[in-house]
């Protein structure tokens, strides 16, 4: 912890409790220091590698000395932040079920009838959990209509008021003063209560579905205020979306309905109790990612491919059915229930939370002159997406460093309200762009200085939810806008929304996405019918959308499942192949500058996000180069007060623990025998399963997997169990706990070869044995995380403990 302070995280908090079995004598210091900085000696002893029983009991508030010491009392106004590092507070999750004896046994007693039992639970779960996120997306849906219609119309009379007696700067402060307060509530109740809701959530989730478990991120806490927060951003006029939202809150909700119990309400309904796993509940969150993309777009297949493409590293075709089913009940539950609050119960005709309207494709086909047109457009979505990525990587730095306070982010985000609906009026006020209401479809049609019978076209652009917007870009027919009109909407919603993501609020980017997109395609549609003398090829509303589609493919750089999620909200598949020539362009063209959004803010937040493939130069790296060492093994039958000791060690922290056999001859070095987690070790001393016990004959019942479920996921600390003196000197036996198969590679495998086996089989502990299978080493999740390949080739992180 050299010089610098805490940072900034997604959770909020700091925590001290979470590496993943990594040596506190390796790790670097912040400023790259230290005995275990790159390139320092990592290489082991053989007398070094088993340290048992050597550990003295450590001062257990020796860390937050060392906090007080080094971080000056008054809050420092910059946070020193360094992108080329990797946190080591985040874990993984323990994917790879550990095979130990009770978990064979109890598998061995479900028979025939009790799997099927299983499996049909699996499948009413999945239907939970689409039943719930569509539920969700009717509230967030129906609640913001009714507040920004309410909202809208009060502006507008104010302003229709104003406009015959002067007086506009009242409207102007009333307009800014209603955004600037909805928002304060929204960026309240983000900073102070849960600061994991604020943003989309999509980066934790891609996070989580990867392997990395964010504290907070599934808690029924983030969606209450995630849901409560989502509708204050988007009734409060900021440049933002309720869809990005969407897939954090399906997320949450299928990690709550699938362990069948509350953490935040201390309530447990006994059901659901065999999924009471990281394996299990991963794979359900992959399913509630991919119900929150069907209900926000009406998307069922684009929410499967998103899961797909977005997040899970582990995939069988089982679990695609269920994902699938799940999203099929979230769009059908979002839709029924809107058909009947709209009024018309029988049609079904809201699939998700945006629909971009149908597409004629008589009117509006596509020639073969117009797919280098297309190609370009995607050039022009590339380059204007890593341009916003850009400046937003820049405005996140800048938090970061100086707005790291609560109080701060709510002022912040209150100013950007402020703004938002000051740029909004003196935009409108300006415009001279008049057309005639008649025919058309505003619902907030703003009079201002246009003549009776008339409409200003700049405030349909502010004066609506930008998801409305969106759709009367695509559809509204050619001359309801002046290009004048949308080059300058398109420049500034351009800057607002860039502002507005980062912000302490919830919020997405997809929708302000499309909406810049839709805008500068329009304006590009309008400029080709001007050039082209009127032909009917260059329809406004076919070029919005692939405007709209090459920005949000800049931005999120998604290819697969967003050209689907595209095609299924047109309903339209004649332009899948423009749709798709449009995304991979602004892909292409985009990675060339900055990284896609999500994974920018990824690395920012310096998680340990392995990706597909390791980086392409890396076969020169063996294991024996990256592995942790020296590595805290255990003995099979070990002293409790040794198990303790090594538990209490703040300095090193360790989650998984190889090991080995036994042995009174200490000349013989001992050879693995199988791994166990730091969790079954907290729940064995709790339960206190001493050798000594069972031969006393004390009445004691035998642990079953049960009592590591129900512990499941939070585990009490170490601190919080009490050990006697007498009870330290008894033994314990590991042997029916540890998994006696773990994954194991030879020490000189290549790093690609055990990324591989690491990512695809979702390991969080990987240990190096060499040919006399004797432990020299541990992979971890940033063993591996930490290489990458830079401008100049493959590059090194250092590691924090940030």
């Amino acid at each position: 912890m050299a010089n610098v302070a805490k940072k900034v995280s997604w959770s909020g908090r700091d925590r001290d409790d979470d590496e993943d079995g990594r040596a506190g004598e390796t790790t670097p210091l912040l400023n790259g220091t230290g005995p275990g900085a790159a390139g320092s000696g990592r290489q082991l002893t053989p007398s070094s590698f088993l340290r048992i029983g050597q550990l003295s009991n450590v001062d257990l508030n020796e860390d937050i000395h060392e906090l007080e010491t080094e971080v000056p009392r008054p809050r420092p106004n910059e946070i020193p932040h360094n992108e080329k590092l990797l946190s080591l507070k985040y874990e993984s999750l323990d994917y790879d079920n550990s095979e130990n004896q009770l978990f064979l046994e109890e598998e061995r007693r479900i028979n025939h009838a009790a799997f099927r039992t299983v499996e049909i639970k699996r499948w009413v779960i999945c239907a939970m959990i689409g039943i719930l996120t569509g539920l969700v997306a009717c509230f967030i849906d129906i609640v913001v209509e009714n507040l920004a219609g309410l909202k809208y119309r009060v502006v507008k009379d104010n302003i229709d008021k104003f406009t015959a007696k002067g007086g506009l700067s009242f409207s102007l402060l009333l307009w800014a003063t209603l955004n600037a307060s909805v928002v304060m509530v929204g960026s309240l109740i983000v900073a102070f209560i849960e600061p994991v809701a604020a943003g989309s959530g999509i980066p934790q989730i891609k996070c989580y579905l990867n392997g990395v478990k964010i504290p907070h991120v599934v808690r029924l806490k983030t969606l209450v205020i995630k849901v409560c927060g989502v509708i204050l951003s988007v009734v409060g006029g900021l440049a933002v979306g309720k869809e990005g939202p969407m897939i954090h809150s399906g997320s949450v909700i299928a990690a709550g309905i699938s362990q069948g119990r509350s953490t935040s309400l201390k309530r447990d309904f006994k059901i659901f109790e065999y999924f009471r796993r990281d394996t299990e509940k991963r794979d359900f969150v992959s399913a509630g990612a991919a119900a929150g993309v069907s209900a926000a777009f009406g998307a069922p297949v684009g929410g499967v491919l998103f899961s797909l493409e977005e997040g899970a590293s582990f995939w069988n075709q089982f679990l695609t059915w269920r994902i699938f089913f799940a999203s099929m009940i979230s769009t059908f539950t979002l839709n029924s229930v809107l058909s009947v609050y709209h009024g018309n119960a029988w049609d079904l005709s809201s699939p998700g939370l945006i629909n971009f309207g149908r597409f004629d494709s008589e009117k509006m086909g596509y020639t073969i002159q117009e797919i280098p047109i297309f190609i370009f457009m995607g050039v022009v979505g590339g380059i204007l997406g890593a341009l916003f990525n850009a400046l937003n990587y820049w405005l996140t730095m800048f938090r970061i460093r100086y707005i790291h306070r609560p109080c701060l982010q709510v002022v912040e985000a209150m100013l950007v309200a402020a703004v938002t609906a000051t740029v909004g009026f003196v935009m409108i006020y300006c415009s001279r762009d008049c057309q005639p209401i008649q025919g058309s479809s505003v619902a907030y049609p703003l009079q201002l200085f246009c003549a009776d019978g008339e409409y200003n076209s700049m405030a349909t652009a502010f004066f609506n939810t930008p998801e409305k917007s969106v759709v009367n870009l695509f559809h509204d027919p050619p001359g309801s806008y002046n290009p004048m009109t949308l080059g300058m909407f398109t420049l500034m919603y351009f800057f607002l929304a860039c502002w507005t993501y980062g912000l302490t609020v919830s919020a997405g980017v997809f929708i302000p996405s499309l909406l810049i997109g839709a805008a500068w395609g329009r304006l590009f549609g309008i400029s080709l019918s001007y050039l082209t003398k009127g032909s009917i090829w260059a329809d406004p509303g076919k070029y919005a959308l692939m405007g709209a589609a090459a920005q949000l493919g800049g931005i999120v750089r998604m290819t697969l499942s967003l050209t689907v999620i595209m095609m299924e909200a047109t309903g339209n598949v004649t332009y899948g192949f423009p749709i798709m020539l449009v995304l991979m362009t602004a892909k292409i063209v985009g990675d060339y500058f900055v990284e896609g959004l999500y994974d920018m803010h990824i690395q920012l937040q310096s998680v340990p996000f392995l990706h597909w493939e390791a980086p392409v130069t890396s076969h020169s790296l063996t294991a024996r180069e990256v592995m942790s060492t020296p590595v805290t093994c255990l003995r099979r039958i070990e002293r409790v007060g040794t198990v303790v000791d090594i538990l209490s060690d703040t300095s090193s922290n360790h989650n998984g623990f190889p090991v080995v056999e036994s042995n009174p001859d200490t000349t013989q070095v001992a050879g693995l025998r199988g791994l166990i987690l730091r969790s079954q070790l907290i729940v064995l001393l709790k339960h206190k399963v001493f050798v000594e016990r069972a031969n006393l004959s004390v009445v004691q019942r035998r642990l079953k997997l049960k009592d590591f479920r129900d512990a499941y996921p939070r585990f009490p600390p170490i601190q919080s169990i009490h050990v006697s003196q007498d009870e330290r000197e008894c033994m314990i036996d590991l042997s029916e706990f540890m998994n006696p198969s773990p994954y194991t590679v030879p020490q000189e495998a290549s790093l690609p070869r055990v990324f591989k086996l690491f990512r695809a089989l979702g390991l969080r502990h990987l240990v190096v044995v060499d040919n006399r299978n004797e432990v020299v080493g541990m992979v971890t999740r940033k063993d591996l995380a930490r290489y990458r390949l830079g401008k100049e080739g493959l590059e090194e992180l250092s590691l924090a403990q940030t």
